[in-house]
């Protein structure tokens, strides 16, 4: 069962739009919620094909954008709303990952007899995965985490950082998109935003402080995030697991459009690795 584009209202925040992927049937099934990374939604590439094969295998998979993502909920794909990307921030992302495991997981929701809840799993890909870590840090309902070619310090990134003297004079920064070649817009209330919550924010406490299982899978060639970043993951890990994937890139080789219907063969790896991690404890 595939259900595209669930919009989830909230009282004074912008909507969130979200898709659901399982198997309807009597079971209740671990919940996978994927949590996408910076400048990216949740229709990117190929994780639409990510999630079927996470429901084929029994699991509840939702994905989401972030509300701030600079997608809107008519549009979630790509960036129509770039005044909303210039005022998103870590803890907005953060909030807004809360907002979607309450719903999920409340007795009210439509598909609450679908989900065991007591197998609350967080997929996180890069800046996703610093949030899911930061989260499952803070949230007993979490028992699993996953990150897939996840930053290890949000300080250290280019979206944090620069000229500040310029940023705050100017109150804006400009990141290019590669792809749609569109100036992204940084308020500097982003930075701001991190200063002030620079301790709740630090990956390294958080990662040190988890006592669940931690899956980190990272491209060994990864060119937009080291993969000496998920080596000190899973150094500061207390239960942490290390894979690293041979020639392969940030996106495990894939890209955006994604227009065949199997995966490459590294995310199919990280794919397969991801479900033995959930379901070998199901």
């Amino acid at each position: 069962m595939t259900l595209k584009n669930n919009v989830l209202e909230r009282q004074n925040k912008k909507p969130i739009a979200y898709d659901m992927f399982f198997e309807h049937n009597e079971s209740k099934k671990p919940l996978v919620i994927f949590c996408h990374g910076y400048k990216g939604f949740k229709d990117w590439g190929p994780w639409n094909l990510v999630a079927q094969h996470f429901s084929n295998t029994g699991c509840f998979f939702v994905k989401f954008n972030f509300s701030h993502n600079g997608g809107t909920v008519e549009n979630p794909i790509d960036f129509p709303d770039l005044e909303a990307f210039a005022e998103n921030n870590y803890t907005r992302e953060l909030e807004d990952l809360n907002d979607v495991l309450d719903v999920l997981l409340s007795e009210k929701f439509q598909y609450h007899q679908q989900i065991d809840g007591s197998k609350v799993n967080l997929i996180g890909h890069s800046r996703g995965g610093g949030i899911c870590i930061i989260k499952a840090s803070e949230d007993s309902r979490i028992t699993r985490l996953i990150t897939w070619a996840s930053v290890a310090d949000f300080g250290r990134r280019p979206s944090t950082t620069g000229n500040l003297e310029q940023w705050r004079e100017n109150g804006v920064k400009y990141v290019l998109n590669g792809r749609t070649k569109q100036q992204m817009p940084h308020n500097f209330q982003f930075y701001e935003n991190f200063k002030a919550n620079e301790k709740r924010l630090h990956i390294k406490s958080c990662e040190k402080k988890l006592n669940i299982p931690h899956l980190i899978i990272h491209g060994k060639t990864d060119d937009a995030v080291s993969f000496s970043e998920a080596k000190k993951l899973h150094e500061w890990a207390k239960h942490g697991h290390l894979i690293g994937i041979e020639e392969t890139n940030h996106v495990f080789n894939s890209k955006h459009p994604w227009e065949t219907e199997t995966l490459p063969n590294a995310l199919n790896t990280v794919v397969e690795r991801s479900i033995s991690f959930i379901t070998d404890s199901a």
